[in-house]
């Protein structure tokens, strides 16, 4: 028996890829053990402008925190959902699928205006988005496993422990990653290639591929999985 399984820290409604990733996995798992990054995509994501690319952010606290986990980082402002939601109706309402779209984000940032937690907030989104699409991956949490010391001996124990086969990794991971440990281990590495996607109706050009899959959503609405990767045979 075969089980593929993908270990990727949470973002703030993340692009496409990732989202193919969770789909070409048989188990997503959130490592929201790992620390808190910065100007990184945890707390934050992009949408497209007349202006170009802007930051939709969650505000968090971070001062005197410099250690602090993805899992453990709080919402410094609690009317934040409010602000976002107006400044994608702004730049949005003309987009073909606003009226079939925006009012599932609503539901989707009322619940995540329930969280003080940024990890439960990305899970908030992740699985909402996840069923909207029919992607039916199980999303866990590392917490539920146990973690030892060194990047790819973690991610091959993890592996082992979920009774996983094959591991899909983002490109990057090719810098760090100890490829002979895997094949030592039974688990077969998977790289995710990026390249190749095709371009969708989007506002405001020139088209850019790097912004938040609210971008697709509510431009194409449920025809969104004809643009991904994962849902091509």
């Amino acid at each position: 028996m075969t089980k593929t399984i993908a270990v990727i820290q949470s973002n703030y409604i993340p692009w496409k890829g990732y989202f193919d990733i969770i789909n070409m996995s048989d188990e997503f798992m959130l490592f929201d053990e790992a620390q808190y990054t910065r100007r990184d995509w945890r707390n934050r994501n992009k949408i497209k402008t007349p202006q170009g690319a802007q930051w939709l952010t969650i505000p968090v606290k971070v001062k005197g925190k410099f250690l602090q986990l993805i899992n453990e980082t709080e919402i410094s402002e609690p009317d934040w959902t409010t602000e976002h939601l107006k400044t994608l109706r702004h730049h949005y309402a003309r987009a073909a699928c606003f009226k079939e779209v925006f009012p599932f984000l609503e539901d989707l940032y009322q619940q995540a205006a329930q969280e003080t937690l940024l990890s439960k907030v990305n899970y908030v989104f992740l699985r909402g988005i996840c069923d909207y699409l029919g992607i039916t991956t199980p999303l866990t949490w590392s917490t539920d496993y146990v973690l030892v010391e060194g990047k790819t001996d973690r991610l091959l124990n993890v592996c082992h422990q979920a009774g996983a086969t094959e591991y899909i990794s983002g490109p990057s991971a090719k810098d760090y990653m100890d490829e002979a440990l895997f094949e030592q281990g039974n688990v077969k590495i998977t790289y995710m290639d990026y390249s190749g996607y095709p371009d969708y109706p989007q506002l405001y050009p020139p088209f850019d591929h790097a912004v938040s899959i609210v971008d697709m959503l509510l431009n194409v609405g449920k025809d969104t999985p004809q643009y991904m990767k994962s849902f091509q045979k």
